[in-house]
């Protein structure tokens, strides 16, 4: 079995060519641009709660980093550098000496795509544990934030919700899905695409901007208590697969479109005045952005259905400490 700093030289130990110092001393040492700020975030994927122990290692690698480049998304900001903590059991080293080998590489060809730099971090035994910290650049002044939705702004989600938690719901035998429909869900499961571009570019546009990981209600919630606003949304507006949709009105179903999570698509809030640039953008790009309601001046998020009754939900979203 290999020891600690064998894992590290055989497969975390990439050159890094974006820092002054990377992997192989006490720390790290980066320069920044000029002109740039620090964009910092750290994200933690725990066996059994956040995947499960025999998911596919090349997806969970890719995953384990998706989720922080996410991050980077919503605050409009360039990835740079990333560091992993991870725990192994010995018990998975000893049985499958290819696991960390195909978790490396889910995890670097996600990094290479883009430009990000594995600097450091730490190797340990024990409950399979996955925590990336990364960090990008941003121009001074410009990150997007949670705090600048404006009243009657525009609210928008980019690319469609609810397939990972689908997938979820089909593994814990709430729902059932045909096997072709779980083929078509898995992806968003296991590989979600970080809309690092779309970031970059809602600079111009957006006022503020959240990733969507642990639910749309829940994620939203948070624009718009950092705001001090409120929101109406329509429930029919908020963009989903086919296959989901076939499932509707099904409470479990519903829950996995407006409360499921590990969606990692973009929510924001724009002015008015922006909408068609907006539409351009998503041409431009080609993701889905869909306009799903507005903030309000009056605190409170309202979802309305078809005939423009309020939708009672009560779950907003994932809870990291009751789930």
């Amino acid at each position: 079995m290999l020891s600690e700093f064998e894992i590290i030289r055989q497969y975390f130990s990439q050159a890094s060519p974006t820092a002054r110092l990377g992997v192989g001393d006490d720390a790290a040492i980066i320069s920044l641009s000029p002109g740039k700020e620090l964009v910092v975030s750290t994200d933690t994927l725990v066996s059994g709660q956040h995947f499960l122990a025999d998911t596919d290692p090349l997806k969970l690698g890719h995953k384990s980093l998706a989720v922080n480049l996410s991050d980077m998304a919503a605050m409009g900001a360039s990835p740079r550098w990333a560091m992993l903590a991870i725990t192994l059991p010995r018990q998975l080293l000893k049985e499958n000496s290819q696991w960390i080998g195909e978790f490396s590489k889910g995890f670097y060809t996600l990094a290479q795509k883009h430009h990000v730099a594995l600097i450091g971090g730490d190797t340990t035994s024990g409950p399979l544990n996955i925590c990336v910290q990364i960090m990008g650049e941003v121009d001074h002044g410009k990150a997007l934030l949670r705090s600048k939705a404006q009243p009657n702004d525009d609210i928008w989600i980019s690319g469609s919700l609810g397939d990972a938690a689908l997938v979820l719901a089909h593994q814990q035998q709430r729902i059932q899905l045909q096997s072709v429909e779980l083929e078509k869900c898995l992806p968003a499961l296991l590989t979600p695409i970080p809309r690092i571009e779309l970031g970059q570019q809602l600079i111009n546009y957006a006022n503020s901007a959240i990733d969507i990981s642990d639910g749309l209600l829940a994620d939203l919630g948070h624009i718009l208590d950092c705001s001090d606003v409120g929101a109406i949304i329509n429930f029919n507006a908020v963009a989903c697969s086919d296959i989901l949709q076939n499932y509707l009105p099904h409470p479990d179903v519903i829950n996995c479109l407006l409360a499921g999570g590990d969606d990692y698509e973009l929510c924001f809030t724009a002015s008015t005045i922006n909408r068609l640039e907006i539409e351009r953008l998503s041409a431009k790009l080609s993701i889905q952005l869909t306009r799903i309601g507005k903030t309000t001046a009056i605190k409170g998020l309202t979802v309305l259905d078809s005939g423009g009754n309020e939708l009672t939900q009560e779950k907003k979203g994932y809870e990291h400490f009751y789930t």
